[in-house]
C-alpha cells in the first residue's frame, strides 16, 4: 500500500526512517509558520493569524500532492523571497494591493500547470549540463547554510564588509554554534536521527540561555475568510501585471528546479544520465499548491531548500512528504509549541545538510575550464546573491559563453543558447 501510495521503497528506507526524515524537514521549514504572518501583518487586511493559518494550508495541500503525486520526499510552503517581493515590491513598492498581488500568483499557478502539461518545465531542467547540476547541488550547500548561520546571529550584516561574524560569546550564535557540534557529533556516530534529536537537544539547551521562549501549547487557528479567494481582475492586462507574473514565474521556476536538482542528485535520485525521477509530477504538485496557495491567500508555494535536511536523514519518497503534511497540520493547533523553536536550533542542521550537498562537486571536471568556471560561477553566485535561481542563470550564462569563445559548439544545444538569450533579457528588463 505504502509503495503505490508515495513510490516507498522498504530496501531503502524503513518507515520510521521516513517519518523522522518527514519532521526533520518540517523543523528546519516551520520558521515560514512565524515569517509569513508577520511579514503580510502589514498589509491593511491582511491579519497576522489568517495569514498563519493559509500559510499552513498551502503547505498541507502542497506537500500532500507531493506525497501523493510526486512520490518524492520534498516539502511545500510559500516561499521565502517570492513572499518579499509579494510584500514589499508589488504591494508597497508599485503600490498594488494584496488582491492584486493573488491574482499575479493565481495566473502564475495557472500557467505552471500548463508548462508541466506540455513539458516545458521539464525540459528546461534536462537542457541544464550535467557540471551545473552538479554545482547546484553545492551552490545549495552552501546557501542553506549561509541562511542557518545567518538566522541564528552567527553571520551579521556589515557596513564597511557587507557581512561579518557575530557575537558568538553569548545568546542565539552561541546556542547555534552549541547545535553544530552536538549536531555533527551524533552525525559522525552514526546515531539515527541526528539532525531531529540535535534540534530539539539545542531547542532545550537554549532555554536557560534565555534563547528559547517558551509560548505556549494550544491555540485554535484562525478563520482565512478575509484573505480567501480575494482577487482583483481590473488590471490583469496591465504591463504591471505582466512583469509581476513573469517575475513570479521567473523566481518560482529556477529556485524549484535548483531545489530538486541539487537534492535528488545529492541523495542519488537520478537516472544513469542525471535525470530526475518524477520530475513532471514533482513540478505538477508545485504548480497545484501555488495555485490553491493563492485562493487561500498566500502568496507563491514552492519546494523547500530545506527539504534537505529530511533527505539527508534518509527520507527517499513521498511518505517523507506526507509526513511533513502531518506536521503542519498538527501545528494549526500547536502553532505556540512549534514556533518556540528558536533559529538557533534549526541553525546547526541546515550547516551540516550544507556541508553533505557539497559533495557533488566532486563529479565537476575541474580541469576542463568550459565545465569549471562556470560551476564555479553556479556555486558561488548563491549564496553571495541570496537567490538559488541567480547561481543558475548566471552559471548557464557563462556556460555558454565559455563555450562558444572557445570554440566548443557542439556541446551547446539549441535549448541551452534559448535559455541563456532569455537569461540576459530577464537580467536586461527585470
Amino acid at each position: 500500500m505504502l509503495k503505490k501510495l508515495f513510490g516507498f521503497d522498504p530496501t531503502k528506507a524503513s518507515v520510521k526512517t521516513e517519518i523522522i526524515a518527514g519532521v526533520t524537514t518540517f523543523l528546519t521549514m516551520s520558521y515560514i509558520l512565524a515569517v509569513n504572518p508577520s511579514m503580510f501583518g502589514q498589509l491593511d487586511g491582511m491579519p497576522g493569524g489568517a495569514v498563519f493559518t493559509s500559510t499552513a494550508l498551502a503547505a498541507i495541500i502542497g506537500c500532500l500532492a507531493m506525497a501523493f503525486w510526486g512520490k518524492l520526499p520534498f516539502g511545500l510552503a510559500p516561499g521565502m523571497g517570492l513572499n518579499a517581493f509579494f510584500v514589499y515590491s508589488v504591494c508597497m513598492g508599485m503600490g498594488y494591493t494584496w488582491q492584486f498581488a493573488l491574482t499575479a500568483v493565481l495566473i502564475e499557478g495557472i500557467i505552471f500547470i500548463i508548462l508541466t502539461l506540455t513539458n516545458v518545465r521539464e525540459a528546461i531542467v534536462n537542457a541544464i549540463p550535467l557540471s551545473l547540476r552538479h554545482a547546484i547541488g553545492a551552490g545549495i550547500g552552501l546557501f542553506i547554510a549561509f541562511i542557518g548561520l545567518e538566522s541564528a546571529g552567527v553571520i551579521v550584516p556589515d557596513d564597511a564588509t557587507l557581512v561579518a561574524l557575530g557575537d558568538i560569546t553569548s545568546g542565539s550564535a552561541l546556542l547555534a554554534l552549541i547545535g553544530i557540534i552536538i549536531t555533527g557529533f551524533l552525525y559522525a556516530r552514526n546515531v539515527p536521527g541526528a539532525i531531529l534529536i540535535g534540534i530539539l537537544v539545542t531547542m532545550i539547551i537554549g532555554i536557560p540561555m534565555g534563547v528559547t521562549e517558551f509560548q505556549g501549547v494550544l491555540s485554535s487557528p484562525e478563520s482565512i475568510k478575509p484573505i480567501f479567494c480575494q482577487f482583483e481582475f481590473e488590471n490583469i492586462f496591465s504591463l504591471d501585471m505582466l512583469v509581476v507574473v513573469f517575475t513570479f514565474l521567473f523566481i518560482d521556476m529556477f529556485d524549484t528546479v535548483g531545489t530538486l536538482v541539487g537534492v535528488c542528485t545529492k541523495a542519488k535520485m537520478v537516472d544513469e544520465k542525471g535525470n530526475i525521477y518524477r520530475l513532471k509530477q514533482a513540478f505538477m504538485a508545485d504548480a497545484i499548491a501555488t495555485t490553491f496557495g493563492s485562493m487561500l491567500g498566500t502568496s507563491t508555494t514552492t519546494t523547500y531548500v530545506e527539504s534537505a535536511a529530511g533527505v539527508a536523514q534518509g527520507g527517499r519518497s513521498g511518505l517523507t512528504a506526507f509526513a511533513v503534511a502531518c506536521c503542519f497540520l498538527i501545528a494549526l493547533f500547536f502553532s505556540p509549541l512549534f514556533l518556540s523553536i528558536p533559529a538557533a536550533a534549526t541553525a546547526p542542521a541546515l550547516v551540516l545538510v550544507g556541508l553533505l550537498m557539497l559533495e557533488p562537486i566532486r563529479n565537476i571536471p575541474f580541469e576542463d575550464f568550459t565545465e569549471s568556471i562556470p560551476a564555479f560561477v553556479c556555486v558561488i553566485m548563491m549564496p553571495l546573491t541570496y537567490s538559488i535561481s541567480n547561481g543558475i542563470l548566471l552559471g548557464m550564462i557563462a556556460y555558454v559563453l565559455m563555450n562558444l569563445i572557445c570554440g566548443k559548439f557542439r556541446k551547446i544545444t539549441p535549448a541551452m543558447y534559448i535559455l541563456a538569450v532569455l537569461f540576459i533579457l530577464k537580467f536586461i528588463f527585470i
